[in-house]
């Protein structure tokens, strides 16, 4: 099941003994396109402190009421590293919630969160979650610089080879946290429209630029379907979606 990133906040985050809070935005990866972290704001009970959960911690959703359920305890959550969500998370402060809640480093959700290829025409790869800690602390970095949050990324503008095409709005993300898509409303380049834009697709995220650079072509974005929010995206759109950027197929996707 896939949904939007916009449709999730606000839902409530329940321990085994009692409400947390509410979710407020997510923290991706920028290599591996997979969620990392639900921030959450706890409300007085916790001082409104923001705190962030692993998906890994989830059980199973309860989405009529706008439920994540999560296997800790509220003691757990109060007790945990505090971390200023408005500066750059560490590695080490990683490090230490992963320790203080026992989570694994190398996967969560029963995805890898640290390994992967990286984003398409970038050399880079993840190094393990541990060995990257020692990297950052012998370059002195101040956070994991490919930890982003959803709320930086939405109004980024989005660069096909030839022009721009529009700005993110939102993601939709897959059961498994990874972000299936980008949202991009057209605006002014083609009026009303909003399109899907595989990750698969990005070359370069500028975050100077404010920017996303994918490797197709406006004239195939102005010919992909519109999006509706209203109808389930079939397992196979992706794939479509791809032979239609790349010219191989019309435009005759139905979902």
């Amino acid at each position: 099941m896939q949904h939007n990133i916009k449709s999730l906040i606000g839902f409530k985050i329940g321990a085994t003994d009692g409400e947390i809070g509410k979710v407020s935005e997510f923290y991706f990866d920028d290599e591996t396109w997979t969620i990392r972290y639900l921030i959450v704001e706890t409300g007085s009970w916790l001082l409104e402190r923001k705190v962030l959960i692993s998906p890994g911690a989830l059980t199973t959703p309860d989405w009529e009421n706008e439920l994540f359920p999560v296997n800790l305890t509220k003691d757990q959550v109060k007790d945990s590293p505090d971390i200023d969500t408005q500066m750059p998370v560490s590695r080490q402060q990683e490090l230490s919630l992963y320790d203080h809640y026992g989570w694994p480093y190398a996967a969560a959700a029963g995805t890898d969160f640290y390994g992967g290829m990286g984003m398409m025409g970038m050399s880079e790869s993840r190094l393990p979650f541990d060995q990257a800690i020692a990297v950052q602390k012998h370059k002195k970095e101040s956070g994991d610089p490919h930890l982003r949050s959803t709320a930086e990324v939405k109004g980024y503008k989005i660069h096909a080879t030839d022009g721009e095409i529009g700005d993110v709005s939102d993601f939709i993300i897959g059961g498994d946290w990874k972000i299936r898509f980008l949202i991009v409303d057209t605006g002014s380049w083609f009026p009303g429209k909003k399109v899907l834009i595989s990750p698969k697709w990005i070359t370069k995220v500028s975050w100077e630029e404010s920017s996303v650079y994918v490797n197709v072509p406006v004239v195939a974005v102005k010919n992909s379907p519109e999006y509706d929010p209203d109808r389930p995206i079939p397992e196979n759109y992706e794939s479509d979606l791809t032979g239609i950027m790349a010219g191989k197929s019309k435009n005759n996707i139905c979902y």
